[in-house]
């Protein structure tokens, strides 16, 4: 939640009475005094003084989902199961909603949060979140597509793709397995990727986006909130810029 915004719900004042508090240096967040109120925070994650009253209110949820196939990446859907239905009514917020998207087929780490903010940060491509994926091919892998994903694979329509980190786990004449590494999310990116090397993915599963890595002991379809160490580690996409450039489709 922006900084001003939270104020004015805790009743600190009215939004020119924040922004007045927020100017003479009066707030501060983590001990650093606050000059924007357009600092994404949450009370959960921060200590948030005005003066000496500290800033109690939780404000947004967090949750680490492990999607499973056959279920769509949306608030809703009039055909398919969302993710959203997979979460309990007790725990779902307005707003809740999936922090990028993964095709109704693939597998794998999920955030969800209310926090939009936060997610949008995650999104925007300059600040190059990597993302992991597990996925399986029904090729043989070689040290040439190693060499080709690295130095960005190139569409049919010319588009290329920035260089990502290709891991052979095993090569067989009928079936391959690596992990893929990439810090971007153009729409179909990892099949189409493999596609262009001649493969064609039969198994795809994220494994872990920026600093949150998906729980191996969480279930297909469960979800858990976030714990305080995956919280921090997010703290340094809470940062907002005033000029940031517009999200990619995820995969």
């Amino acid at each position: 939640m922006r900084l001003d915004k939270l104020l004015e719900q805790e009743k600190i004042g009215s939004r020119r009475k924040v922004k007045a508090l927020i100017r003479s240096k009066q707030v501060t967040v983590d001990g650093q005094i606050i000059m924007s109120e357009s600092l994404n925070v949450d009370a959960a994650l921060q200590d948030i003084f005005v003066g000496d009253k500290k800033i109690q209110q939780t404000t947004h949820v967090y949750y680490m989902l492990n999607k499973p196939n056959g279920v769509v990446t949306a608030v809703k859907d009039a055909q398919h199961q969302t993710v959203i239905d997979l979460i309990s009514v007790n725990d779902q917020r307005v707003g809740l909603y999936p922090v990028g998207r993964l095709d109704r087929d693939t597998e794998g780490l999920l955030l969800l949060t209310d926090n939009g903010q936060l997610g949008y940060q995650l999104l925007l491509p300059h600040k190059k979140v990597s993302k992991r994926y597990e996925v399986i091919v029904n090729e043989p892998l070689t040290l040439l597509d190693c060499k080709a994903f690295s130095e960005g694979i190139v569409f049919l329509d010319g588009k290329k793709c920035k260089p990502a980190e290709l891991v052979i786990l095993s090569s067989e004449k009928n079936q391959s397995r690596a992990y893929l590494d990439i810090t971007e999310g153009k729409f179909h990116q990892v099949k189409k990727m493999f596609l262009a090397v001649g493969k064609k993915v039969m198994y795809l599963k994220r494994l872990s986006m920026g600093p949150i890595q998906l729980d191996p002991t969480l279930s297909l379809g469960a979800y858990r909130p976030l714990n305080q160490a995956e919280l921090q580690a997010l703290l340094p996409y809470f940062t907002i810029h005033k000029k940031e450039k517009s999200v990619e489709h995820e995969i």
